[in-house]
């Protein structure tokens, strides 16, 4: 009986089925941008005159029409409200200081921009002193400030002391002081109205004036009640009328074309000194 011989199975090689490789990009996420929320600080100034350093009254009386009743306020920075009979027993007030014209008040300090806002040397409630320095239309009125006060004070340290020395005897300044101590005394005048600072150096009545008292304190002339004399021969140069400054009057008779000569003898008297 023959028999048939069966082949053995072929071994089948398993197909490898590779796995999709992951998509490793990330999704842009867009980056939402704020916008910075405007500073709620408030500046406040005194427009004119005030120094480098005003102190206002930390405490004083207004009337509150709410309640339709004169109210105390006072500045305390540990009460939230700036009204006395709302504070507690323990307030302690704090005084409030302008350094050089302005006061920037921070928005964590509701309680002062709340006092200033009613005292009655607010210019918004009738005063004189000090005003809000709104946004927008006084920002260049105070930057225009700034460069004056900049201005002002480079004068101080660049001028030449004989024209320094014009300005200071027009302000009331002592001139035999130091020259240090003139310019330091300037420099006060200077920060505290340097825009009619400025204008002093360009302006002939100052020079003039200088001019009239240094030749009264060196013995050129003689200012008396009744006239203007010259001190060597004592003759007149003008009279005075009766209750008028001697000093007035001969800047004026000076700066006139009469008197233009006699302001060039002046002038060249002091020079011959110097």
């Amino acid at each position: 009986m023959s028999t048939e011989q069966i082949p053995a199975p072929t071994k089948r090689t398993p197909r490898v089925v590779e796995a999709p490789t992951p998509t490793t990009a990330k999704r842009s996420v867009p980056v939402v941008k704020r916008e910075q929320a405007p500073s709620l600080q408030k500046i406040y100034e005194i427009p004119y005159g005030g120094g480098i350093v005003c102190k206002i009254k930390s405490e004083t009386t207004v009337y509150d029409s709410e309640t339709r009743q004169v109210r105390g306020i006072r500045y305390c920075p540990n009460e939230p409200s700036v009204f006395m009979d709302e504070q507690s027993y323990n307030a302690r007030r704090e005084h409030i200081l302008f350094r050089n014209g302005m006061l920037i008040v921070p928005e964590n300090m509701p309680n002062l921009a709340a006092f200033l806002d009613l005292h009655p040397q607010n210019r918004a409630n009738g005063g004189e002193l000090f005003q809000l320095v709104e946004r927008g239309r006084d920002v260049q009125a105070q930057v225009d400030r700034e460069f004056l006060l900049h201005d002002a004070v480079a004068l101080v340290r660049t001028k030449e002391l004989d024209e320094l020395l014009a300005v200071a005897v027009a302000l009331g300044i002592n001139i035999q002081q130091k020259t240090i101590e003139i310019r330091r005394e300037l420099l006060v005048e200077a920060k505290a109205n340097p825009e009619g600072f400025i204008k002093m150096f360009d302006d002939p009545r100052v020079k003039c004036r200088s001019a009239v008292i240094q030749a009264n304190d060196f013995q050129i002339i003689s200012l008396r009640s009744d006239g203007v004399f010259w001190f060597d021969s004592g003759r007149m140069i003008l009279s005075v009328p009766a209750g008028q400054d001697a000093t007035d009057i001969m800047v004026r008779f000076c700066l006139t074309e009469k008197g233009a000569p006699v302001y060039e003898e002046l002038v060249s008297r002091l020079e011959k000194l110097s």
